[in-house]
């Protein structure tokens, strides 16, 4: 299959999984001052991301193509990290640094520990 489709197929799955996820996850907290949804989604795709990331390397699980879907196509339209900067600029606006401190430090620590922890985790599952 032609790569361009690889990866809009997997776009398109990521961006519909990113939005319904990030809303229902934002909803069920019902905060208007912090944007859980946005970071459930980011932490899941780095945790998705360390576990795909390591099949490529160990070279068992994921041809090219499946890397194109998943890594490029899927990973890159779920993860926000463009809307992590845009609300962490909002927060800092709105809420003041505090808020906005939290959230740039809460993904960075979480989402390498998340790449990690999926890392760890297809390594355990595949021994």
């Amino acid at each position: 299959m032609h790569p361009i489709v690889l990866v809009g197929a997997g776009g398109l799955i990521g961006a519909v999984l990113r939005y319904l996820i990030s809303g229902l996850v934002q909803h069920l907290t019902q905060s208007v001052t912090f944007p859980h949804g946005t970071f459930v989604v980011n932490i899941t795709g780095c945790f998705l991301m360390g576990i795909f990331s390591h099949l490529v390397e160990s070279q068992v699980g994921l041809t090219s193509e499946m890397r194109l879907f998943l890594m490029v196509g899927l990973l890159g339209s779920f993860t926000t990290y463009s809307t992590f900067s845009h609300e962490t600029l909002n927060l800092l606006q709105d809420q003041g640094m505090s808020l906005a401190l939290i959230n740039i430090g809460t993904h960075i620590i979480l989402g390498l520990s998340a790449v990690v922890l999926g890392r760890f985790a297809i390594i355990s599952l595949w021994r």
